[in-house]
């Protein structure tokens, strides 16, 4: 079941990414992880790094275990101007932020490196950040240069709040204010994220966005507004936006200081229904594919897009190309290539003469995973009753359905299949599907399935790709 494009740890459980930081030529990533065991447990910080975010080098565990303390979620920083005194003359530190869990309570804790993150050391006056909570964690920390300091937000994970600290050195915190709840309520929030973003074509707006996930149930929720150093104040009270329509997209995290503006993330690909139950040895847990996140004017407002990074067509093999085709047509062409184990599909179909348009992955021996897009009740929806093997959980083999508005009646598709996994982007990413599959067996046939009409194939590419 191992990926071929898609990060998994070398062996053991892995979950929510950390410490996501772009330096010195490395993109960083650290994760939740449990060095001993295949399930939840332990939880230290693994650590790979990329120089293209396609292809990662493992490195040795990062921040593990100690006394009790288990290291929960957290982020890493660059400290440029070395605030922190922990660096050295020329070298600026690199700085992890994390939660120490303990059955008591949970606290907020720094660890150094000054080594491009090869060897780290916690802070000996730790924790920096203790409220006397059990449900208050997972730090993001970010610089806001109006006001020279560090902006740390964190989660009062039961009541739905976002929590805003600051400082001047990363040591020392002031607590500035909360905001929340908003959005969905329904499952305790965990991993916050906070940062700047451009409006796409109107240079020199920037507003600000927040993002919580909501365990169990919607995961990723995005809220935009504006946040002067110490409040945050949403742009239009009450809209909120659902990052992805699968369930298996978690605790995204966004990338600190890259080096070309792009706001980067990617997500744990998993869900705490049945983390622990996933069929794959000696590894379980996986990453989503990293995404940039663009926002958008739109007539609903304001709206992220995501769309998978460009670094990716490095993976891609021969290409497939129709255009202007039907059905058939386009049936014909793929099925003359091969079984696939991982590819890519862009699509752009009109749908004005069509009621219902599918998408569909054979995995052979009868399982099939299906996208469909009705045009009547105008809504997109992903169907994994009948992937593969679903009984390590009674919630895994289900449906699952987002909103969508044709624009023009034309139906805008990206897929990313890989050997346990589906990623949509449709109408150019406006809608993202995240979701596990576990077929028997690792080759896929592709296929297209019309209903009511006739619908033209505008633009059909597909490439095989990796391994990564």
């Amino acid at each position: 079941m191992r990926p071929l494009v898609h990060f998994t740890p070398a062996r053991n459980f892995m979950n929510d990414p950390n410490g996501l930081v772009y330096h010195a030529g490395e993109y960083h990533l650290f994760y939740q992880h449990n060095p001993f065991g295949e399930v939840w447990g332990h939880m230290s910080w693994g650590h790979a790094v990329s120089r293209d975010l396609v292809h990662w080098e493992h490195l040795p565990v990062a921040l593990a275990e100690e006394d009790g303390i288990m290291m929960f979620s957290g982020c890493a920083v660059v400290d440029q101007e070395n605030t922190s005194g922990l660096g050295a003359p020329g070298n600026p530190p690199l700085v992890a932020i994390y939660t120490g869990h303990s059955e008591r309570e949970q606290t907020q804790n720094i660890a150094y490196s000054r080594d491009l993150g090869r060897t780290w050391t916690k802070y000996p006056g730790n924790p920096v950040i203790a409220i006397g909570s059990r449900e208050h964690r997972d730090p993001k920390v970010i610089w806001h240069a109006p006001t020279r300091r560090w902006i740390m937000v964190t989660v009062l994970a039961d009541i739905h709040k976002v929590r805003f600290d600051g400082s001047a050195d990363l040591i020392h915190w002031e607590h500035l204010s909360d905001f929340g709840p908003f959005g969905a309520e329904d499952g305790v929030w965990e991993c916050p994220d906070l940062f700047p973003m451009p409006i796409e074509g109107e240079p020199g707006e920037v507003v600000w966005v927040i993002k919580v996930d909501v365990c169990r149930t919607v995961g990723a929720q995005v809220i935009v507004g504006d946040f002067d150093g110490r409040v945050f104040t949403p742009r239009a009270p009450g809209q909120v936006w659902r990052v992805d329509y699968g369930v298996d997209f978690y605790a995204a995290q966004s990338w600190s200081n890259t080096p070309d503006g792009r706001r980067l993330w990617l997500a744990w690909m998993s869900n705490w229904h049945y983390a622990n139950q996933t069929p794959s040895s000696p590894w379980r847990g996986l990453c989503s594919l990293p995404r940039e996140l663009i926002l958008r004017r739109t007539s609903a407002g304001l709206r992220p897009f995501q769309r998978p990074i460009v670094e990716l067509e490095r993976t891609r093999g021969a290409q497939l190309r129709l255009h202007l085709a039907d059905v058939d047509e386009s049936n014909a062409a793929l099925a003359g290539l091969q079984p696939l184990s991982a590819c890519e599909v862009a699509l752009s179909v009109d749908l004005r003469s069509t009621r219902r348009f599918s998408v569909k992955v054979d995995h052979g021996a009868g399982q099939e995973t299906i996208l469909t897009c009705d045009v009547q009740s105008g809504t997109l929806a992903l169907d994994r009753t009948r992937s593969g093997d679903s009984g390590f959980s009674d919630v895994f083999a289900a449906v699952h359905t987002a909103p969508l508005a044709l624009e023009q009646g034309a139906l805008d598709l990206r897929i990313f299949l890989d050997a346990c996994s589906i990623e949509v982007f449709a109408q150019q990413g406006a809608i993202a599907f995240t979701d596990l599959i576990f077929p028997r067996g690792a080759e896929h046939t592709i296929s297209l399935v019309a209903e009511g009409g006739d619908p033209t194939i505008l633009a059909l590419d597909l490439w095989p790709l990796g391994p990564a």
